[in-house]
């Protein structure tokens, strides 16, 4: 049976693989700025302004430990999820932030 906080450790580990940008990443309009997945949260703020939501969550993170079967936390990842609503023409705009850096622009489904 495996040890509570090494499942824990697992779900986690996957939740950050989630949150990585995808080889197909959108991009964004924002008036006449182009804004991508390679700018910075400052930049994103100046050329769209602020979202029109934001969702944001924590999540421990744990490595193995020094024991066998133990995994000890090495840390705290915080996830914000920036929604822009661009009007009744386009698609709403979905923006993933981890730990203070753009990954990835997508549009909402």
């Amino acid at each position: 049976m495996r040890n509570p906080v090494a499942n824990l450790a697992c779900i986690v580990l996957s939740m950050l693989g989630l949150a990585t940008p995808a080889v197909a990443d959108e991009s964004m309009r924002c008036g006449s700025w182009i804004v991508t997945s390679e700018a910075t949260v400052e930049e994103l703020i100046n050329k769209c302004g602020e979202p029109a939501t934001k969702d944001v969550s924590t999540a421990d993170v744990y490595a193995a430990g020094p024991q066998p079967n133990r995994s000890r936390k090495v840390g705290v990842t915080t996830t914000e999820r920036w929604t822009y609503d661009r009007g009744p023409q386009a698609f709403r705009m979905i923006v993933t932030i981890v730990d203070g850096k753009l990954k990835s622009i997508d549009r909402a489904k």
